[in-house]
């Protein structure tokens, strides 16, 4: 009865249990040959290090998914930790302060899921600021199966910024919440009148009117952003202020020697001209002590 319950998951837990995945889900930490740093959420939190997280959703989406969703199921469960009891619980010293944590996700439709939900409906007690990346609306729906949750998840954000789109259901995200605005709008009236006397010499008079008035029309149209050049975006920033954003693109002149030939080419840079310190875990977070314990 169990091997028919589990039987669709199999292909999975193989996946997730097998080759670098389940080094990575799953060390053997008695192995003393494996070099590799161990460290949790908090740690990282709290020496306020960078993160980088690579789930590779294009070749594998059920793996980047299942690991993607674990692991925010954890950092829900930090954010939990830190918003009742502060980032250094435990420690001596420690208060209740909070570390900001930026958390930047990439096609993040990919990572939906409900553990993602609390995350930034009530991560900002806990310093969590959530930046997300989509195409579209949709993308998110589908990932949730849900247009309640869809609403759900993008009510959660204060701020917007929305490039071309080729939406308009997308588009609208950003227009609906705009107000209207009044324009000014000319008239042009003309008209002739005939005269019924026929001793003044006059056979007919005419006029010509330019009438000056005012309309209210949307502040930006869907397709505002729908034909959006490329690299120029607008901003819904602060619950209501619009910004237009236009952002400098890379020449595609090839002669051009400023421009880094590949991407190769900037991290050999970068490797050669930035030196970070490699065993930050190994490092003592710093920790505020009160004046009265620092002078003993």
């Amino acid at each position: 009865y169990f091997d028919k319950i589990v039987a669709s998951l199999l292909p999975l837990l193989e996946k997730l249990t097998t080759g670098k995945t389940a080094e990575l889900l799953a060390p053997d930490y008695l192995d003393m040959s494996d070099t590799r740093p161990v460290f949790d959420w908090e740690q990282v939190i709290r020496k306020k290090a960078v993160v980088y997280i690579g789930l590779d959703a294009l070749s594998d989406s059920e793996v980047a998914s299942a690991v993607g969703n674990s692991m925010f199921a954890d950092l829900v469960s930090v954010a939990g930790h830190i918003y009742k009891h502060g980032m250094n619980a435990g420690l001596p010293g420690g208060n209740g302060t909070k570390n900001p944590v930026n958390l930047h996700c990439d096609e993040f439709n990919e990572l939906m899921g409900d553990e993602f939900i609390p995350l930034i409906n009530k991560g900002g007690g806990a310093g969590m600021q959530v930046t997300a990346y989509t195409q579209t609306s949709s993308d998110i729906e589908a990932r949730t199966g849900s247009a309640a949750k869809t609403a759900q998840v993008q009510g959660n954000f204060n701020n917007m910024i929305m490039l071309r789109v080729r939406e308009n259901r997308t588009a609208e995200l950003l227009t609906t919440q705009l107000s209207q605005v009044e324009i000014y709008t000319k008239t042009l009236v003309s008209g002739h009148q005939d005269t019924a006397d026929v001793t003044t010499g006059q056979d007919f008079t005419s006029s010509t009117q330019d009438r000056v008035g005012t309309v209210k029309v949307p502040l930006l149209e869907p397709a505002d952003i729908v034909t959006l050049p490329k690299g120029q975006a607008f901003a819904l920033l602060e619950g209501g202020q619009l910004w237009k954003i236009r952002m400098p693109l890379p020449a595609t002149d090839a002669d051009d020697a400023l421009m880094p030939e590949s991407i190769a080419k900037i991290a050999e840079a970068m490797r050669r001209n930035y030196h970070t310190g490699e065993g930050w875990w190994n490092e003592t977070p710093s920790v505020n002590m009160p004046e009265g314990e620092q002078n003993g």
